[in-house]
């Protein structure tokens, strides 16, 4: 993985504009490794990592068999990447990976409660879209496409195929749409993503990771509110127009609005 640190907001904008048809995704702490949500959680309170695709699965089962509850459209739960999406968007962890399109929807959760040096990973979608991983040629991105069939089942839930696939559900929500984002899902929970990558290449040609130091946090911030993307935009919501609270707490432009 390439490391870039980037010494201003607009060498940030000069970088990501090289990256055309990336993905990005970005981290408040600039040290965290690139792994899911529900790999911290399995991390930090289930260290036997051959019980990892057992409590995954039952997650999702509990899931499904309560949510209908709160859906007006039960077959959601039915496909199992719109599932994890569902839960996703709730607040469950799960094994996807939320990148976006856009650098700057990137950079705005990277900064946003940043107390540190934060970063912006960038992935080359345009390189892995007819990548395959080395040990197995014919595990090509459609092959491996969770939205079809039992796919899910068999090459990620094992938690044994270091592959990789990137896309959006079969259908999108608000917030998905708003963020322009898309999900990575990884074949393997153990991994960090560019150990995952380093399958189908070199993993500095497939991922970049872009330092962004705290004191450019000020400037940047400034920038995406003028770029109208806040929490209110990204989270198209009750709940994102109240955390976007946050930052109206920080600024003040001179006269009473």
């Amino acid at each position: 993985m390439e490391v870039i640190t980037v010494e201003s907001w607009e060498d940030f904008q000069s970088c990501t504009d090289e990256l055309d048809g990336w993905a990005f995704r970005g981290q408040t702490h600039a040290d965290w490794p690139l792994v899911s949500s529900l790999t911290r959680r399995l991390q930090a309170f289930c260290p036997d990592e051959d019980q990892w695709p057992q409590r995954e699965e039952r997650a999702v089962r509990i899931f499904r068999r309560k949510a209908h509850n709160y859906l007006s459209d039960r077959e959601v739960v039915t496909d199992t990447l719109r599932c994890l999406a569902l839960m996703q968007h709730h607040g469950a962890p799960t094994r996807l990976l939320d990148f976006t399109k856009s650098p700057f929807v990137a950079s705005f959760f990277a900064l946003e409660r940043a107390m540190q040096d934060a970063c912006v990973f960038a992935l080359n979608t345009r390189a892995l879209w007819s990548a395959t991983p080395g040990f197995d040629a014919s595990l090509t991105r459609d092959k491996i496409d969770p939205r079809v069939g039992r796919n899910f089942e068999r090459y990620f839930a094992p938690n044994v195929h270091p592959v990789l696939w990137f896309g959006e559900p079969a259908e999108m929500d608000r917030r998905l749409v708003a963020q322009a984002g898309l999900f990575v899902v990884p074949g393997r929970l153990d991994l960090t993503l560019d150990e995952v990558l380093s399958h189908y290449g070199p993993p500095a040609a497939l991922l970049k990771k872009i330092v962004l130091p705290k004191g450019l946090r000020e400037r940047a911030m400034h920038a995406l509110y003028r770029m109208n993307i806040t929490y209110a935009t990204v989270f198209p919501d009750l709940d994102g127009l109240a955390a976007s609270m946050g930052y109206e707490l920080e600024v003040m432009w001179g006269t009473s609005p």
